[in-house]
């Protein structure tokens, strides 16, 4: 995180703006010299607080914080050009949340894999409410990655993604 940056000058020195009659007072330099570094890191990030919220310019620490507010499921070791793209999509990625497409589009995003996926999908009805319920069926997903995707990565991705109800079955392809 944000911490004190040794050697930094303030853009805005206290003592400066002191009336006339301290700015020649050595105690009231010094005492506002301290104060002065403890608030320049504070005042040179609010000055480009616009760059943190810009994700192609956001810190590494503050893009941890970023991902946490849109739930952007980060892993802190992965690069930071797959990071900042998980946050970027992590709104398209919730909409599709639960769907096909969705999955596709999380697994796509973590790994920058294209992935295949079959889903047994359906849905049954009825215009009368006194007829037999329909047949118990297990939903599946059925992904098919290439090799080279971490397969740990995709199975994380895919849980987050797909109800908790439907089966998952992951193929790997050479």
């Amino acid at each position: 995180m944000r911490g004190s940056v040794p050697g930094l000058v303030s853009p805005h020195p206290i003592g400066q703006q002191l009336p006339a009659m301290y700015l020649e007072d050595d105690f009231a330099q010094r005492f506002t010299a301290g104060l002065d570094e403890v608030l320049a890191p504070i005042l040179l990030t609010l000055d480009c607080l616009d760059a943190y919220f810009d994700l192609a310019l956001a810190p590494p620490d503050f893009l941890d914080w970023l991902a946490g507010w849109v739930a952007a499921p980060l892993d802190g070791d992965g690069p930071p050009e797959v990071r900042r793209e998980l946050v970027r999509r992590a709104v398209e990625v919730h909409r599709w949340r639960g769907t096909a497409r969705g999955v596709a589009l999380a697994v796509r995003v973590a790994t920058g894999a294209t992935v295949e996926i079959t889903d047994s999908g359906g849905v049954t009805w009825s215009a009368t409410p006194t007829d037999a319920p329909p047949p118990d069926e297990v939903p599946e997903v059925r992904i098919r990655v290439p090799g080279y995707v971490d397969e740990a990565l995709v199975r994380q991705v895919v849980a987050s993604a797909v109800p908790a109800h439907v089966r998952v079955t992951l193929e790997t392809q050479p």
